[in-house]
């Protein structure tokens, strides 16, 4: 094995760490060296302030546009600005000389509160990392009469080409300084390791290499060392370990004679012994005798056991058979529930086509009535051309009569096909299970307008506040489906006896997120009836219809079929709220 300097080691680890330090040491007063240069070349460009902005601020006041041109070029033309820009009291640019930084990069930070800025005027800092420029921006103030009135603002950049410059110098000789250090300790470090610890290690090993087992007393160490340091103490214990080598030798010999005399003991008491083990041989076997009838009663015992066994495995077999059917009557009990479900479905969206049926008669009976007063106006009319009783005032009044019924006639025919519009979509979707983009404002209308049969003889409102570009790509038939059991919930339990309910929806869209938000100001749930909300078969108006799917079926339709979550929060005359979020599904 290749062996591995101690010395080294330590030196090494000491000389790494001191590097270490070192670079940190130097990095921060470099650090520390930027700062302070570019706090000095920050409080330079508050002194140009004050120098230079008297001067452009008459210039901007007199529209003097080139006397601010040629102050900002000989502002430029100092090493320490890179960039200026002047602009007039629109923000609109007078004079924009040099660097420029990207909006996109830079940050402003405002000094409106400063000390000698009594007036809390617009001074701000200027800095853009990405680009390496800083700045100072101060307003143009000009005084007229007393009072002082903004005609613009300058904002001057220098760069961290400017601070590099001026402290590279500087750089250069704490660079240098770390390095001259460090090779001066290197070197001290070596020599030091060398001739305190590397040369007597060495020294030490070698004698030790020449050991010899039959001559302890000649192998001791012998080194010449002057200083009581550890390599002396590690002598001074080698040397003692030799001389109890020699002692625990002499003191082998004389055990190795006490041994001998100890076997001749042994021999005699092994005569004993013999005659002792005879003695316990007849003993044992009376003793295994008792065993054999003993293990006669233990195969008498394991045969109970099998015959137990048998009875016990019987009975598993049995349990198994019923877990079985057990299982089947499980599937059987999902099978029929499902159907419950699709049966639910199916009677609300009944319900919901015979209000509509009957809601679309109205429109259509009162389009056939003025259909044929239209039929009896132009049988008149015929009956007079034909009789030559034909005048202006009957044509009037034809033309009166004709047009208030043609816009009966269409008022009611539009109003029943935006009733069979409404109700086809939502029909079509909640037996539909595709996937299509619906507007999630324009579709929650339409919803609303195929329950209006349910909601026009109520004074109940929904207010629903959704985004217009709420464009969403998921189940519409789940979404359908969710909304009309939460508005019929709301109209047959929550706003029982009560004349006004309000519903409000609220649709917040956070990227591929949709957050929705059903709530109502009804009787509200107990926290005990709120616990059972999501059960199946769970009601609170079992006497008036109620199944107790409505809200289990919104629960599955959430969390299967959209893949997302819903909870209810709901107290006592508080109303009862419904929060639901799901993915896009694009």
């Amino acid at each position: 094995m290749k062996s591995t300097s101690l010395s080294r080691k330590l030196l090494t680890r000491v000389l790494s760490l001191y590097f270490v330090l070192t670079f940190i040491v130097t990095c921060v007063q470099i650090g520390a060296e930027y700062i302070n240069t570019k706090n000095h070349i920050a409080n330079e460009l508050v002194t140009l302030e004050k120098t230079f902005s008297g001067s452009l601020t008459r210039a901007v006041w007199e529209l003097n546009t080139q006397q601010a041109i040629s102050i900002a070029e000989g502002l430029v033309a100092i090493p320490m600005i890179k960039g200026i820009t002047v602009t007039d009291e629109n923000n609109l640019i007078i004079a924009q000389l040099g660097l420029t930084p990207d909006e996109e990069t830079f940050d402003v930070e405002s000094v409106s509160d400063n000390p000698d800025n009594p007036d809390n005027l617009e001074y701000f800092n200027i800095s853009s990392q990405r680009e390496g420029l800083f700045g100072h921006g101060f307003p143009l103030i000009f005084e007229f009469s007393g009072r002082t009135t903004k005609v613009g603002s300058v904002t001057l950049l220098s760069s961290n080409e400017v601070i590099f410059n001026r402290i590279q110098v500087g750089i250069y000789f704490l660079i240098g300084n770390a390095m001259v250090k460090t090779a001066a300790l290197v070197l001290l470090f070596t020599l030091a390791f060398s001739s305190l610890l590397t040369n007597p290690l060495n020294e030490l090993t070698e004698q030790i290499n020449q050991f010899d087992i039959d001559d302890p007393e000649a192998s001791k160490l012998h080194v010449i060392n002057y200083e009581n340091n550890e390599l002396n103490i590690l002598q001074n214990a080698y040397n003692n370990l030799i001389d109890e080598l020699v002692t625990y030798k002499e003191q082998l010999a004389s055990a190795q004679g006490n041994i001998i005399s100890a076997n001749n003991k042994l021999d005699e008491q092994n005569m004993m012994l013999e005659q002792e083990v005879a003695r316990k041989t007849s003993s044992l076997s009376t003793s295994m005798l008792k065993m054999e009838m003993q293990q006669r009663e233990l195969l008498t015992q394991q045969k109970k056991l099998q015959t137990e066994n048998t009875r016990r495995s019987a009975t598993e077999k049995t349990l198994l058979e019923t877990n079985h059917e057990l299982k089947s009557s499980i599937i059987q009990l999902n099978k029929a529930q499902e159907r419950l479900l699709d049966a639910e479905k199916m009677a609300v969206l009944g319900s919901m086509s015979a209000e509509v049926t009957h809601e679309i008669n109205t429109p259509i009976g009162v389009s056939i009535t003025s259909t044929s007063y239209l039929a009896d106006l132009l049988t008149a009319l015929k009956t007079d051309i034909k009789d030559n009783k034909l005048s202006k005032r009957v044509l009037n009044n034809f033309t009166e009569n004709s047009e208030q019924g043609l816009n009966l006639v269409l008022n009611n025919l539009q109003r029943a096909s935006e009733l069979v519009t409404s109700y086809k979509q939502v029909a079509v979707d909640q037996i539909s299970e595709k996937i299509r983009q619906v507007n999630l404002g324009k579709y929650i209308d339409e919803i609303i307008h195929s329950l209006h049969p349910k909601l026009k003889n109520t004074k109940h409102t929904i207010e629903v506040d959704c985004p217009q570009d709420a464009e969403v790509y998921c189940y519409a038939g789940a979404i359908s489906q969710i909304f009309t059991n939460l508005i019929i919930n709301s109209v047959m339990h929550g706003f029982k006896d009560i004349e006004r309910g309000v519903i409000t929806i609220l649709v917040q869209l956070n990227g591929e997120h949709v957050h929705i938000t059903y709530k109502d100001n009804g009787h509200g749930l107990s926290d005990e009836q709120l616990t059972h909300l999501f059960d199946p078969f769970y009601t609170t108006a079992g006497n008036r219809g109620g199944t107790g799917l409505g809200t289990y079926i919104v629960k599955n339709l959430v969390n299967d079929t959209l893949n997302g979550s819903v909870s209810a929060t709901s107290a006592l005359k508080q109303g009862l709220s419904y929060d639901i979020k799901f993915d896009n599904m694009h």
